[in-house]
């Protein structure tokens, strides 16, 4: 099981990888991106069906989530996305579901709560 994490906080991205880490997946498994360009190229680098899940912010530099759900999207109708952010208004949540992402969480989120929508999404 592959995971994608993009954060423009490094700091985030290593609360949510030593999350799944502790949910019994493998660190070599835990790919991270600082910002949706890169997280991108990285994607399309991989090619589809290398990643299981991404787990995406959506305020960030250069390319923001919404971006990246779209532009995953375009390629990868099946892929679970995760949205993790800030921007917890109905407004953006919506926004986010609509062009595609599978869950929504709202920071900042107990390790419990980023567990169960895993759960929820991969089972």
């Amino acid at each position: 099981m592959r995971f994608l994490v993009i954060d423009d906080s490094s700091t985030m991205r290593r609360i949510i990888k030593n999350t799944i880490s502790r949910l019994g997946y493998k660190k070599e498994d835990l790919f991270e991106a600082e910002d949706g360009e890169i997280a991108i190229e990285l994607f399309k680098e991989k090619g589809n069906g290398f990643f299981d899940i991404i787990l995406t912010d959506i305020n960030m530099p250069n390319k923001d989530g919404y971006e990246v759900i779209k532009e995953v999207r375009k390629s990868d109708q099946d892929i679970p996305i995760v949205t993790i952010s800030t921007e917890g208004g109905k407004t953006e949540v919506i926004k986010a579901l609509k062009l595609g992402s599978t869950n929504y969480i709202v920071k900042p989120f107990t390790p419990q709560v980023l567990k169960e929508k895993l759960a929820t999404i991969l089972n």
